[in-house]
């Protein structure tokens, strides 16, 4: 079973993907935390309790899953920490050599944007780019974590489109990555017990108007979920709710010739094998 994070009358809540429905854990369990990283605070009864409810959920707690609007799956979340060059490829294609240690810079929570959400263009450049990658949840706190046991910190998995305004990144890197809802985040969260071992041998695909523009596998990451969480938490504590952007593969559009950005109308999917299709429209800054 998957976990949605969606927009209620009553402000976001939890929801439990039930075939065409979804559990609404509000109505269904409200004595449970309405985000992610507090349900993960709760330890792993919190995320097995969540999703037993589902089953016995009544009537009232469903809704029709095509009718909710979705949210970032990690809305209040903790660190929002992302690599850069994680493919040997992708380093190439923009001139440079494989990263020695995780290229690492943080995105902000205004920068999220969920599924079936509308990534913005802002109105200062038209070199909106998109970068398909994984997304891991950390679920239990970790300081020196080793390679070896890193992977027990992990909750699950997501996808995300780390959409970057290029023109601004050559320029500074965080500004580039942090403009408001350019970050397309979901659907859904997925456990780690339902897919491989560190979402390893997953097919990564990202579609921009239905033409693959992106197609690798998340074996290729330079740096895996284990390496990287245990490198990162030499350097920092990882906390319930921290999610860690694994890198996206080659085909960017700033690599291509001529450059192929994205621009109002589009629509961009990514799709990562078992973990889901996350899908958004773009749209100009100020339009409806």
């Amino acid at each position: 079973m998957k976990l949605v994070s969606f927009q209620t009358n009553h402000g976001p809540s939890l929801g439990v993907i039930d075939g065409d429905n979804v559990v609404d854990l509000g109505i269904a369990r409200p004595d449970l935390p309405r985000e992610l990283a507090d349900l993960f605070r709760l330890g792993g009864d919190g995320l097995e309790t969540a999703l037993q409810s589902a089953s016995s959920a009544s009537s009232a707690a469903r809704l029709p899953l095509e009718d909710i609007t979705y949210l970032p799956p990690a809305g209040r979340t903790g660190k929002i920490i992302c690599l850069g060059r994680n493919f040997a490829e992708h380093a190439a294609e923009g001139g440079n050599p494989p990263p020695e240690y995780p290229m690492v810079f943080l995105r902000t929570t205004t920068s999220l944007v969920g599924h079936e959400g509308a990534i913005i263009r802002p109105a200062i450049s038209d070199h909106l780019d998109f970068e398909g990658e994984l997304v891991a949840f950390i679920g239990k706190s970790g300081k020196n974590v080793p390679e070896g046991k890193a992977l027990d910190i992990v909750a699950g998995y997501s996808v995300f489109n780390d959409g970057s305004m290029r023109d601004y990144q050559r320029i500074n890197l965080i500004a580039g990555k942090n403009f408001d809802s350019t970050g397309g985040f979901g659907p859904a969260f997925v456990p780690a017990s339902q897919l491989p071992p560190g979402g390893k041998d997953l097919r990564l695909q990202t579609r921009l108007n239905g033409q693959v523009v992106q197609d690798a596998s998340t074996s290729e990451m330079i740096f895996d979920v284990a390496q990287t969480i245990a490198i990162l938490s030499q350097v920092m504590t990882l906390e319930p709710g921290d999610v860690l952007m694994m890198g996206t593969p080659s085909g960017v559009g700033a690599a291509r010739k001529p450059p192929l950005f994205m621009k109002p109308g589009d629509v961009c999917e990514v799709e990562i094998e078992g973990v889901g299709l996350l899908r958004n429209m773009i749209v100009q800054e100020g339009q409806p």
